[in-house]
């Protein structure tokens, strides 16, 4: 079987998460990962250039054959959800300008599969990765949810074929 390789994102304005997992003989591997830091200061519509552009970038640099993206959060607050509704369309087009399959999955659904806890904080879910991929160093935070995230895709796929 061909590798397969899977970019990943936890989208935000100010720190989407990325990363590129290639799966080849049933061993997973961290290709590239990293967070596009946006300033605070930095207008919106500048920060979704960024993301877009940034992703862009990796898509056309590591070829990936899925696109893999946290799902939709609930959240109270109105503004909050446009702002990370609008990061995660600056994400989906990158899939869809690469002719790339998506898949969301529940960030607890992401934690369960990591952690073995749907509440997992942060922190545990980045040790967590180091842990399972072989990582030299721990991740920053919004790196390791999307590698967290490109690990349930290929765990869920794994699953679905048997």
């Amino acid at each position: 079987m061909p590798a397969e390789r899977v970019l990943a994102v936890d989208p935000s304005l100010r720190g989407t998460g990325y990363a590129v997992i290639e799966t080849a003989g049933g061993k997973l591997r961290a290709i590239v990962y990293g967070v596009v830091k946006n300033p605070p200061k930095l207008p919106a519509h500048h920060c979704l250039r960024e993301i877009h552009e940034t992703l862009s970038r990796v898509a056309s640099e590591h070829e990936p054959t899925s696109f893999a993206i946290e799902g939709v959060i609930y959240v109270q607050n109105v503004r909050t959800a446009i702002i990370l509704g609008s990061a995660r369309g600056a994400a989906l087009l990158v899939a869809a300008g690469h002719n790339l399959a998506v898949h969301e999955y529940a960030p607890r659904l992401v934690k369960q599969a990591v952690v073995g806890r749907g509440g997992a904080q942060k922190d545990q879910v980045a040790f967590m990765i180091r842990a399972l991929l072989g990582l030299k160093e721990t991740p920053p935070p919004d790196a390791a949810d999307a590698l967290a995230i490109g690990m349930t895709h290929f765990n869920r796929r794994a699953t679905a074929l048997r």
